[in-house]
């Protein structure tokens, strides 16, 4: 469905149009919907379809009543909350006391805004090899103290699009369950890496049909250009079904303090969608086509280099591999913009302007700097 594809507004963002369009219009002149007093934890039918997004229908943790979502302003109100619920609930019944571990890179540091000073970082990416160094990843876990958090991406790392394997993942479960590591996991973009809803989840589910208490930031804003309404969601998963009430009253003084309350607008247009999750598997496939045409390009510019970790990255970023000089050479010369550490939006690429973009990263490649 053509409607389903993702366009870029002035500012370069993704958005899904004109799906979520006409959704809002159908629901904007709903006559049974009466304008309402949101409660402070969100939309009650977002919040139980985006957990049930992340876990699953059939999660044990969802049966046995131990699980809760708070709608948030987009996944960077998700990680926020979450910051605050570790400093003011889990602090103070130890089931955290020790540092807050991000990847390297990350995409930005949340934690330091909620008063976490004590942040370190794991090695996750390996330029030279263009892909995620898990030894010593793990390496760096192992060394992490007892009870300390560790923020790890489920799915579309940002900002290099370099994920975990299944494998991988059971590895670092195994040692964070050994090491007593509270996981912290970000979920930006479900669907969007393989078109697989269960697989992009995978980690989420794994760490809760282990018994672990955790919690994860969810983000909808991506997916369907919410970013004026910015729909996040914060997953909790509890120990004991026995402190859901006390969790979700001290979540509720949280999010009182941060904003009050969250928009329904686009936590409906998400609710919606979410009941038919097949729709987003259009996105992928125009990701995953694009990916393959822009490696195809520069391998028949003859540009230096193997660059086929386009096609094995997934989600909306890439990490090219182009160096600072490189980038500020598309960005001043080119007009082509990346991140500093030479990550690209492949969402901003289209039929019009990927010949452009390849025959720029040629000649950043190619070109006396």
């Amino acid at each position: 469905s053509y409607s389903s594809l993702p366009c870029l507004n002035e500012e370069g963002q993704t958005f899904v149009l004109p799906l979520v369009g006409k959704l809002k219009k159908q629901i904007s002149a709903d006559p049974t919907l009466c304008p309402e007093y949101p409660s402070s934890l969100g939309l009650a039918e977002f919040t139980k379809r985006a957990t049930e997004f992340a876990l699953g229908k059939n999660s044990l943790a969802l049966m046995e009543n131990r699980v809760f979502g708070i709608q948030t302003i987009g996944c960077t109100g998700a990680v926020r909350l979450g910051a605050e619920l570790l400093k003011h609930w889990y602090n103070t019944r130890a089931a955290w006391c020790g540092p807050v571990y991000l990847s390297s890179p990350c995409d930005g540091n949340i934690f330091e805004a909620a008063g976490i000073q004590d942040i370190h970082y794991y090695f996750y990416w390996d330029a030279k090899q263009r892909d995620v160094c898990v030894e010593k990843l793990l390496a760096d876990l192992e060394q992490a103290p007892e009870q300390s958090v560790v923020v790890l991406s489920a799915s579309a790392h940002c900002p290099t699009g370099a994920d975990l394997s299944e494998q991988h993942w059971a590895l670092i479960i195994q040692l964070m369950m050994r090491r007593r590591l509270f996981p912290f996991i970000l979920l930006p973009v479900q669907g969007l890496c393989c078109g697989d809803l269960q697989r992009d989840a995978w980690p989420v589910q794994h760490c809760a049909s282990q018994g672990m208490e955790l919690l994860c930031a969810q983000s909808f804003s991506h997916c369907f250009g919410l970013y004026g309404d910015g729909v996040g969601n914060l997953l909790c998963v509890l120990k004991q079904s026995s402190l859901l009430s006390a969790v979700q009253s001290q979540a509720d003084r949280l999010v009182r303090a941060l904003w009050a309350r969250p928009s329904v607008g686009g936590a409906r247009v998400v609710a919606t969608v979410l009941s038919n999750p097949e729709e987003v598997k259009h996105i992928v496939e125009r990701c995953m086509l694009i990916r393959e045409r822009l490696r195809e390009r520069l391998r028949l510019l003859g540009s230096p280099g193997c660059w086929d970790h386009l096609i094995k990255q997934r989600g909306l970023y890439c990490c090219t591999g182009l160096n600072g000089q490189q980038v500020e050479f598309l960005s001043k010369r080119r007009h082509v913009y990346l991140l500093p550490n030479g990550c690209l939006n492949v969402s901003a690429i289209n039929s019009s302007n990927l010949d452009y973009i390849a025959e720029s990263i040629h000649l950043a490649l190619t070109s006396a700097l």
